[in-house]
């Protein structure tokens, strides 16, 4: 296996960052290739304080700066603002996710920057756009999770939930960095930088389309658990030995097969009420009291095989010290102040290649030598 090529190399990121949206993108370009520097304030990122899950360290933090370079920022100060300038001179990407207007106040405005450095591709996350009502209101990712209505199609039946991981800081993220990228390319064929402004609010919004359009229709989805509110039977069944169990049925064809392989059932299959999935999603509480009372039958291997033969989506419902030791897990062992950290991959892979990933810094760790090298002279 040879090593993967590092498409960014070469390239300067600058990121004014902080929590997890912008850190999530940085660390993408980081991964490909990219010199990330990251300027944290004195007292350093908040996320630095988050946990102490990852040896001692924020899990957060651990996760999302592997590969950067940790610098000292108060633009307050003149040397650091000297150091901010000289920076951002030689960058090729900028990014900041602070309070929209900050900037500006300091005599840095996008536009401003923009016109100085005509390559520079300029990357602002907010939580709710830059002008507007909610424009100067704090946003986290909880908050913009119950704001949105994303916590209204999430949980069960009784109560909004919070999804179980960071979901808007990383769909923000994500789509922050596929912008980057996208910006990059359009550069080498106009030779011109890119003014990218994201809200949090919108990112999870576009997410959230199909839900929109449901409401938008008066028929807004309800809040179903472990369950589909557009198929079924999409949830959990339980088997005689009391394992869960989640299974997806996506056509007609499927439903077929369940009836007649899986579940000895045939009859199921053809009944007028079951027979078409609009049918079944009408009458959802007895699809599923007649799927549930076949998984009653069998035992978990038994109906696993069973499933498997039929070639039925299914899932064990795990919990989290189950993916520890799951068959299909990816891992990386990342270098931390504390020593190595190991977790998850990244979903992408290059074949017959063999990724690495930088160290997480220390807070201000590359201080020293990132001023030397910039404000030389």
């Amino acid at each position: 296996m040879t090593s993967a090529l590092k498409p960014l190399e070469g390239l300067l990121v600058v990121s004014l960052e902080q929590a997890v949206a912008a850190p999530y993108a940085t660390s993408r370009l980081a991964d490909a290739g990219a010199r990330v520097i990251k300027l944290e304030r004195p007292e350093g990122d908040f996320a630095r304080g988050y946990d102490r899950a990852a040896a001692g360290q924020s899990s957060y933090f651990v996760w999302l700066n592997r590969g950067k370079e940790s610098v000292f920022m108060d633009l307050g100060e003149d040397e650091d603002r000297r150091l901010f300038d000289a920076l951002l001179a030689k960058a090729d990407v900028f990014v900041q996710n602070l309070k929209p207007g900050s900037l500006a106040r300091l005599g840095y405005g996008v536009e401003t920057l923009r016109e100085k450095h005509p390559r520079l591709i300029c990357c602002s996350i907010s939580g709710y756009g830059e002008s507007g009502a909610l424009a100067e209101r704090k946003a986290y990712d909880l908050l913009i999770q119950a704001e949105s209505g994303l916590a209204s199609i999430t949980g069960g039946p009784s109560e909004p939930a919070r999804v179980g991981t960071s979901v808007v800081d990383i769909s923000t993220g994500a789509e922050a960095a596929r912008a980057i990228l996208e910006a990059l390319y359009a550069r080498e064929k106009t030779g011109q930088g890119a003014d990218i402004r994201l809200s949090m609010f919108d990112v999870i919004v576009d997410w959230m389309a199909v839900p929109f359009l449901h409401a938008q229709s008066g028929a807004p989805p309800r809040r179903v658990g472990l369950a589909h509110p557009s198929i079924a039977p999409y949830g959990v069944f339980v088997t005689r030995d009391d394992k869960k169990i989640l299974i997806s049925i996506q056509n007609e064809r499927e439903w077929g097969k369940l009836c007649r392989e899986a579940l000895d059932d045939p009859h199921f299959a053809d009944d007028p009420r079951f027979n078409l999935n609009v049918r079944r999603v009408e009458n959802r509480a007895a699809t599923d009291a007649r799927v549930q009372a076949s998984f009653a039958r069998f035992d978990n291997a038994q109906m696993i095989a069973r499933l498997e033969k039929a070639g039925i989506a299914f899932a064990a419902v795990n919990e989290m010290t189950d993916l520890l030791a799951h068959p299909a897990l990816s891992t990386i062992t990342l270098d931390t102040p504390n020593g190595p950290v190991v977790a998850p991959a990244p979903g992408a892979r290059l074949a017959g290649a063999e990724r690495s990933y930088g160290p997480v810094p220390a807070l201000g760790a590359q201080d020293a030598a990132v001023r030397a090298e910039f404000l030389k002279g």
